[in-house]
């Protein structure tokens, strides 16, 4: 039995919940009579075009609600706990993992390790399927809840139980054919580590997730993350650029197979793949409508390319300002090169770019979302602004005015004496707000 109370927090204006008189502080108890666990409870049973919910208000009075409303429409109850239930921590101890190589004395969220599947559909995050019970895959099944987004790194099931550091990493493969046969749609990832899943390891992996098609409609393959704190853990190597150049020809290939036998490329490799190995990111079409673009795969290609039909709106003029732009060493040259297209076209506009290495983690770390406060302010203290400062909102965390190392957007702006932007990470909001 759940005993989790489900307090509201907020109530979006303008929603049923706002027209009903829900307001934060009200208790949800049940919906068509039924309790609810977390939020799939929550989203399966609102989903009806007539709803029963039962709220319980602060001085105990409880109000029984009969609504009429469209198939799917949401009924605008933001709650205290997102997932309406307790978050389910990670029991691997993978060898890449990334929190195992952040330094101490860092806030307390950034430890904490998520494996859990009700993230997967909500924000996107990817589950090792180490942590979810049978039960738990009989719940997805029975929601018809899809995509869910796949940690594989191996079909080797010893080598993944060695990666993952957990005895039931290899067995635990088999929910995949589980949820494929009940039609459950499925992304994959594997976080590529040197000398252990690659090369004849990785050409096994992706011959054996073939299986798994169409239900499993895309595989990437991104290189593992290596911070300098890697004191005591697992010895791993970075990809060199011939390393790159490999792993490329290797996705090259099997897209080649895959096309010819599936229509569809299945495995697409992320953008630190092709600027390691010093080849241009593929072009629009090679990413199939950009399936796994929020795992770093075609990202650029598409900021590129909505940039250039953006700015072909425009003819030029004589507006005048000065500016800049602070990036990650990846993303850096083609933010340069994207600045002097529009400068081309409007002259009296001048913009810096700035490319900030990441000495918090370590010069490995090279994308943008990874910079730190402490990073920025250090290496843009006495260098020429402008008017404004633009920062990419990678930097932030779930809509959080602070970075990383604590440091908030606010710091920066006293720090550096600039007025500090946040840009969304696309190629018109990128040209609007140097526009503005």
């Amino acid at each position: 039995m759940n005993n989790k109370t489900h307090i509201i927090k907020d109530v979006e204006a303008g929603s049923i919940a706002d027209e009903l008189g829900l307001e934060p502080g009200d208790e949800l108890l049940s919906i068509n009579d039924t309790s609810i666990k977390d939020v799939l409870d929550y989203h399966y049973l609102i989903k009806d075009e007539i709803v029963n919910v039962l709220i319980r208000k602060p001085d105990g009075e409880e109000w029984e609600l009969d609504i009429e409303k469209d198939y799917d429409e949401d009924l605008g109850i933001v709650f205290e706990d997102g997932l309406m239930d307790s978050y389910s921590s990670c029991r691997n101890k993978c060898i890449f993992c990334f929190i195992d190589q952040m330094p101490p004395n860092m806030r307390d969220t950034l430890y904490f390790k998520d494996d859990d599947a009700r993230l997967s559909f909500l924000q996107g995050n990817y589950i090792t399927l180490t942590n979810l019970s049978d039960e738990e895959v009989d719940r997805i099944i029975f929601y018809k809840l899809s995509p869910i987004n796949i940690s594989i790194h191996t079909t080797n099931e010893d080598l993944r139980c060695r990666m993952l550091k957990n005895r039931f990493a290899g067995s635990s493969l088999t929910k995949i054919q589980k949820l494929k046969d009940a039609g459950i749609i499925m992304n994959g990832q594997i976080v590529l580590c040197k000398g252990w899943n690659d090369k004849d390891e990785l050409e096994k992996t992706i011959h054996d997730l073939s299986a798994f098609l169409p239900e499993m409609q895309s595989v990437s393959i991104v290189p593992v993350g290596i911070t300098k704190y890697r004191d005591n853990l697992t010895p791993l190597e970075p990809f060199s650029s011939d390393d790159a150049r490999e792993v490329i020809d290797t996705i090259h290939r099997w897209q080649s197979i895959f096309l010819t036998h599936y229509q569809t490329r299945f495995i697409f490799g992320g953008d630190e793949w092709y600027i390691k190995a010093g080849l241009p990111i593929p072009d629009e079409d090679s990413y199939e409508g950009y399936p796994q673009i929020e795992n770093g795969v075609g990202m650029l290609r598409s900021f590129t390319d909505e940039f250039h039909t953006y700015l072909d709106n425009f003819s030029g003029d004589d507006r005048t300002k000065q500016l800049s732009i602070a990036t990650g060493v990846l993303a850096s040259p083609y933010l340069s090169e994207m600045s002097k297209a529009l400068m081309d076209k409007f002259p009296n506009i001048k913009i810096h770019i700035y490319t900030i290495e990441n000495d918090f983690f370590g010069k490995n770390i090279t994308v943008a979302g990874l910079l730190t406060g402490g990073d920025l302010t250090s290496q843009l203290k006495n260098k020429e602004l402008g008017e404004s400062l633009l920062l990419p909102d990678a930097l932030l965390r779930h809509g959080e005015n602070i970075l990383l190392d604590d440091v908030t957007v606010d710091d920066i702006e006293r720090t550096l004496q600039t007025r500090i932007r946040i840009v969304q990470s696309d190629g018109k909001s990128f040209i609007d707000a140097i526009l503005e």
